[in-house]
């Protein structure tokens, strides 16, 4: 697993510290055959979300979906059963500050997962608990919850959703 010490992310903090920094990333929405979907507590914030992260040097949004699935909750995803359904960027929405002051408006590219390979286990440095939930955990972070408004408009109409 690779931790945020070394990423690129944290190469670009050495020089700017904790300024506003905007970043493309990919939120991974992952559904079991029951229909359940997988949530995360971030041990940041202890509130819940999906697996998410920012891009590497070298990365496409699917392969940085994948990556970070993979290195937060233990599972494996094959590009190719990525399907991509919103994208969220919107300042308001997704601009997060992290505990230590670090500033980031993220650009994230959100996909459906429902096929994948592995068991869940929980990165211990970012992650306190893994789960699939038939409804959403009541303490939530707030960008989660327009991704899973975005999800169901997808699914409502088929139409790739963009905020």
């Amino acid at each position: 697993m690779t931790s945020y010490k070394g990423s690129y992310l944290w190469q670009l903090r050495q020089h700017v510290g904790s300024r506003l920094l905007l970043m493309p990333g990919a939120q991974v929405l992952v559904l079991d055959t029951a229909g359940r979907i997988l949530f995360q507590q971030s041990r940041d914030t202890g509130l819940w979300e999906l697996p998410a992260g920012a891009a590497e040097p070298g990365d496409t949004f699917r392969t940085t979906a994948a990556r970070e699935l993979h290195e937060e909750t233990g599972l494996q995803v094959a590009e190719q059963d990525l399907v991509p359904f919103a994208s969220l960027s919107e300042p308001d929405i997704h601009t997060l500050t992290y505990p230590n002051g670090d500033v980031l408006h993220c650009f994230a590219m959100c996909f459906e997962a429902r096929r994948w390979t592995g068991a869940l286990a929980a990165d211990p440095e970012e992650v306190l608990a893994l789960g699939f939930f038939a409804e959403a955990p009541a303490e939530l972070h707030p960008p989660t919850r327009v991704v899973l408004d975005l999800y169901a408009a997808y699914r409502a109409s088929g139409l790739f959703q963009a905020r």
